[in-house]
């Protein structure tokens, strides 16, 4: 096991999922990316899913392929946990994704929760070459980060922050850059972040 997922695993294990800071009872920014793609018959990876409530909130759409990968096992455990029998229906993969290889594709990347901290050139090589791997011509990218006026560290790691342009440049000429939209982020702590939400269709 990495010393990453070392970290990742220990913190869900001394918190609360509801009590992270990026914890949301209601992913309505997430949902929102999501429907602008296109139909519910899409295929959707959530990266860093991990303890998140957008995988139940898909499974109440009747959304029926659906994968979540988080580094941390004792993340999707829980999570698992949370939705009984409908986490039958879900695809988990516990990897890092700067170190996996995909064995299939999907219609919609979504990830609200890995991106910024990858602040090293290698691990951001890394994570869009697996990305590049597992979205199709075609196929939608959803990423959200902290915003340039966002924190610069969470859970104790330090963080990248974006503006939409900054994620385009990272990402590449071979996504077009359809949506984007800033949010502010309530935390279960009563702070707020400031968040950088994009959307890109590869072209």
């Amino acid at each position: 096991m990495t010393q990453r997922a070392d970290h990742w695993n220990k913190v869900y294990k001394t918190k609360e999922t509801d009590q992270v800071s990026w914890f949301q009872a209601d992913p309505a920014s997430s949902l929102r990316a999501i429907a602008l793609c296109g139909p519910k018959a899409l295929s959707v990876i959530d990266i860093g899913g991990g303890a998140s409530r957008l995988v139940g909130a898909l499974l109440d759409q009747r959304r029926k392929d659906l994968t979540v990968l988080d580094i941390s096992q004792q993340a999707l455990t829980l999570s698992r946990l949370r939705l009984g029998a409908g986490g039958d229906r879900v695809a988990w993969i516990a990897a890092d994704v700067t170190q996996w290889q995909p064995q299939r594709q999907w219609d919609i990347w979504h990830d609200r929760a890995v991106f910024h901290f990858l602040i090293k050139a290698e691990d951001r090589a890394a994570y869009l070459q697996a990305l590049r791997a597992a979205v199709p011509i075609g196929g939608y990218v959803i990423l959200a980060s902290f915003a340039p006026e966002g924190p610069t560290s969470c859970s104790g790691l330090p963080v990248q922050r974006y503006a939409p342009g900054d994620m385009h440049a990272v990402l590449g000429t071979d996504f077009d850059l359809l949506h984007n939209w800033s949010e502010d982020h309530a935390t279960p702590g009563g702070g707020a972040q400031a968040f950088t939400w994009c959307l890109f269709q590869r072209n």
